[in-house]
């Protein structure tokens, strides 16, 4: 009985805290200025999601991140050939994969996964 509400807290705690996604993770997609090539740089403290997205169009630093349950979002902040471009993600974490939902400022929304790097 002790066993099972041991395991039980585990999993709630994984649930209210969210999945650990700390470390590097890669993407590569189509959009509508081409095949982007990205890597993410993810740091978590508690549900707290700071880090880096780098691309061939540059780096930005992770805003507004957040990670609680299997969800993870955050705002990449993007300067491109001199404009900042917004873009808002919202992603569903199973396992070593995030299937992303990226809203690129008034643009586009664009599907991503990003695998967890090795």
């Amino acid at each position: 009985m002790i066993r099972r509400l041991a395991c039980l807290m585990v999993v709630c705690a994984g649930l209210v805290f969210g999945a650990d996604i700390a470390g590097t993770w890669t993407a590569s997609f189509d959009t509508q200025i081409g095949q982007q090539e990205y890597t993410y740089e993810f740091k978590v403290d508690g549900e707290k999601l700071t880090g880096k997205a780098k691309s061939a169009n540059g780096e930005s630093e992770i805003a507004e991140g957040k990670v609680a349950g299997d969800t993870v979002t955050f705002v990449e902040n993007l300067n491109y050939q001199g404009m900042l471009i917004r873009i808002e993600y919202t992603g569903k974490i199973s396992g070593d994969q995030i299937k992303f939902s990226r809203k690129v400022a008034d643009f586009a929304v664009e599907e991503l996964v990003a695998r967890r790097g090795k």
